[in-house]
């Protein structure tokens, strides 16, 4: 799907708002990444379930919404598995307020973990990288969202979100058993 993000944007969100659905573009961009990262089938409707519960308390949507997010959901699993890696959380657009990308990103990041730890309870049990990773994330929840406008704010919210990314990926690796040398999962259509 990888469409311009602010329309993608837009387009969801309408979705949302008619569906009733109180949760934001980067909180189902989210959530549908940690559910990948932590291991759910990656073919066929198993993020489903799990995704319902998460934004909807279990209700189903609408087959608009169901197919915007089943559109998201495939760009999610193929942009983690291109060896480019084109993957990168879905935020609000670039021309916005850094504040306002900041609370995108905050949302982003609790939505990931929240749908990683739904389908990977073990966290405790993964490398000592990877649980790094996931306390950084823990500790990038916590950012201020009061930011001036400036250089270096920019450039460290790029760092944030950079790290972001090589988390996700190094969770997808970790839980789905990739290895280096391994192929990824299979790319969706």
């Amino acid at each position: 799907m990888k469409c311009n993000t602010p329309l993608l944007l837009n387009k969801l969100q309408a979705a949302l708002d008619k569906d009733e659905i109180a949760v934001l573009p980067a909180e189902v961009h989210g959530v549908l990444t940690g559910l990948v990262c932590g291991g759910v089938a990656v073919d066929g409707k198993a993020w489903l379930r799990p995704f319902l519960e998460l934004v909807n308390d279990g209700e189903p949507m609408s087959d608009n919404l169901t197919a915007i997010v089943r559109e998201l959901y495939v760009d999610v699993v193929n942009t983690l598995v291109d060896p480019e890696m084109r993957f990168s959380p879905l935020l609000a657009d670039e021309d916005d307020p850094l504040s306002d990308r900041l609370e995108a990103f905050i949302n982003w990041t609790q939505s990931f973990l929240t749908g990683l730890a739904m389908v990977q309870p073990a966290l405790d049990s993964a490398s000592a990288e990877v649980k790094e990773l996931i306390d950084d994330l823990t500790q990038f929840t916590q950012v201020e969202l009061e930011v001036e406008e400036n250089d270096e704010n920019e450039e460290g919210f790029a760092a944030l979100v950079e790290h972001t990314r090589i988390a996700a990926w190094e969770c997808l690796r970790e839980f789905r058993g990739l290895d280096d040398d391994e192929d990824e999962p299979k790319t969706l259509h």
